[in-house]
């Protein structure tokens, strides 16, 4: 094994580590926090809907401890979709990057319509990818994610610190270039970490 090789095989494990730990917090916020929250303004609706309308004091009270455990929810939901996102292991990589796009609080085009389903840690590299691509863009950038059939390939326009996205893409396989405002990201659809 080159010295390159050993350098990719060790970048691939420290991402597929990054991952997993990710998704365990993800999962302990969603199953944890999350449904203790759920189940907090259940009952607080339930209990304003004992008291009726005597008590309008506590009926007050009620519904803004209701307005802030939802606000908390959102919260919750908020990081834990920032940690790991669900929707990339319910539906895929399409989806996944118009939701972080949607998160990020500005306009962001991104076109992946024919990409389909693949090993979860290609996609995990690949969305981590564009996601360190959106949150350094200076400008509303561009995603366009293709698929072939040998590798997936991401073309990014606009203005990105690509050092993570970089890492991210090498620990996969892949390479990173950039040209003036273009990044290329490539995928090989091959790609197994875990024989390195």
């Amino acid at each position: 094994m080159t010295e390159a090789d050993e350098l990719r095989a060790s970048r691939a494990r420290l991402a597929a580590s990054a991952a997993s730990k990710r998704r365990r917090i993800e999962r302990a916020l969603h199953d944890g926090v999350q449904q203790d929250l759920i189940a907090i303004s259940v009952r607080l609706q339930l209990l304003r809907e004992l008291l009726g309308g005597d008590a309008a004091p506590t009926l007050e009270l009620l519904d803004e401890l209701q307005r802030d455990t939802r606000d908390a929810l959102d919260r919750v939901r908020a990081v834990a979709g920032d940690t790991y996102p669900s929707i990339l292991d319910a539906r895929g990589l399409p989806d996944a990057l118009r939701e972080a796009a949607r998160t990020i609080g500005r306009s962001v085009r991104v076109e992946a319509s024919s990409v389909g389903r693949h090993p979860a840690e290609l996609e995990r590299a690949v969305y981590f990818c564009c996601r360190a691509l959106l949150e350094t863009a200076s400008a509303e950038p561009t995603l366009v994610l293709r698929e072939t059939d040998r590798e997936l390939r991401l073309e990014a326009t606009g203005e990105f610190d690509v050092t993570a996205a970089r890492d991210l893409a090498e620990a996969a396989g892949g390479t990173l270039t950039v040209d003036r405002d273009r990044v290329t990201a490539t995928f090989p659809l091959g790609y197994d970490p875990s024989a390195r």
